[in-house]
């Protein structure tokens, strides 16, 4: 099972940490007001477009391919599914 822990550090910053098994995996996520805007979630929880963001990202590479840093706006350049399933996962639940 994995587990993702989410903390907010500063202003549109969220450390992540990736539990796989018996290996942790650490990073450091951007998440701007502009791609907030793009998908018109202005009233979502930051930590939770962090969340299922990784959670999308896990479900196509394990996380230890998991860049150290890393901008949701730019998931959308290798999946362009991103931004509506996304808003399918937010909009669940």
């Amino acid at each position: 099972m994995t587990a993702i822990a989410i903390t907010e550090m500063e202003p549109h910053h969220f450390g992540v940490q990736v539990e796989e098994g018996n290996i942790t995996t650490s990073c450091r996520v951007r998440l701007t007001d502009g791609f907030v805007d793009d998908l018109q979630l202005s009233d979502m929880d930051g930590a939770r477009i962090v969340h299922e963001s990784i959670a999308f990202l896990l479900e196509r590479v394990p996380a230890t391919s998991l860049a150290p840093e890393l901008s949701l706006d730019t998931i959308t350049r290798e999946y362009p599914e991103y931004y509506d399933e996304l808003r399918a996962r937010l909009s669940s639940g």
